[in-house]
């Protein structure tokens, strides 16, 4: 019965990926002098979202108050959570202090997140990202913003990387800042008509998923990107969207160049690949023998 119902469900309406552009842009705008903390807090929480491949609930409020470490299952990282780490004169990591200089967290060479929960019950997970050479659109350098800005209010480390401090009252970026600032990025770098991405489409979900697709499109592994995101099953797959254009690029031409199928199913075969060929320019050829 319900395999009957299935086959007459209508199919998904799926949200779509977005880019880096998406965060880049972002943080472009929170750079500005006109912006607000919240502002700032958000662009760069879209930015450690995407390169980490972050969960909404793992980074942001859900609701204005103070949220119940217990209202989910899933837990928002915390600043005892995040670890930097440092390059010495051997080339060696080395673990930079939560007290270090302002200077050296900025400067790391990449920093860990480490998840206490998530909504799959998989505990104690870590994930690590290098910085990736650009001091502004960084997930590590984002992250490190981040850190920097809380801890010069709060000695706690127990507080929520969603937090941040505005005329020192203290405040936090919902789901609902996330959704509002990437769907004004996806409107203003004309999604629809340059990606054909509907804006409807593009919502919290859009940042892991954009990064996962940039991990398939990078050229890693199924076993890298379903590390990255945390995904204990092969459901991760379905992130990796087959409707981007990318992913047929240069298919036809790579299939063109396949010659000489074998059918060994009885022992026996008759390769056919000289035949289809001649046949190609219209040569006549005699029947190929078993």
């Amino acid at each position: 019965m319900l395999d009957g119902w299935r086959k007459i469900d209508p199919p998904t309406t799926k949200e779509l990926p977005v880019e880096a552009d998406v965060p880049e842009f972002l943080v472009n705008l929170a750079m500005s002098t006109k912006a607000s903390q919240c502002d700032k807090a958000t662009a760069d929480l879209t930015m450690i979202a995407f390169y980490y491949l972050l969960r909404v609930g793992e980074y942001t409020n859900k609701g204005t108050g103070t949220q119940s470490t217990n209202a989910t299952q899933t837990q928002q990282f915390k600043l005892k959570d995040i670890a930097f780490f440092g390059t010495n004169s051997k080339g060696k990591l080395y673990r930079i202090s939560n007290n270090a200089r302002d200077f050296e967290i900025m400067n790391a060479t990449c920093a860990t997140m480490k998840l206490d929960n998530q909504k799959n019950g998989w505990k104690g997970v870590c994930i690590n990202h290098e910085h990736n050479g650009d001091d502004i659109h960084c997930g590590v350098r984002a992250l490190g913003r981040r850190v920097l800005h809380i801890r010069k209010h709060t000695n706690d480390p127990s507080a929520p990387l969603s937090m941040f401090f505005e005329d020192d009252k203290q405040s936090f970026v919902t789901d609902q800042h996330i959704r509002d600032a990437v769907k004004l990025a996806a409107i203003s770098l004309q999604y629809p008509a340059t990606r054909g991405t509907p804006i409807s489409l593009i919502n919290t979900h859009s940042l892991r998923i954009g990064g996962a697709c940039s991990l398939a499109l990078a050229g890693y592994s199924d076993t890298q990107i379903q590390k990255m995101g945390r995904w204990r099953g092969a459901t991760f797959k379905e992130y990796v969207r087959e409707n981007l254009s990318n992913y047929a690029e240069g298919m036809s031409k790579a299939m063109k160049k396949v010659k000489g199928f074998v059918n060994i199913d009885a022992g026996a075969f008759v390769d056919v690949t000289t035949l289809c060929i001649e046949q190609e320019y219209g040569q006549q050829v005699a029947a190929p023998c078993a």
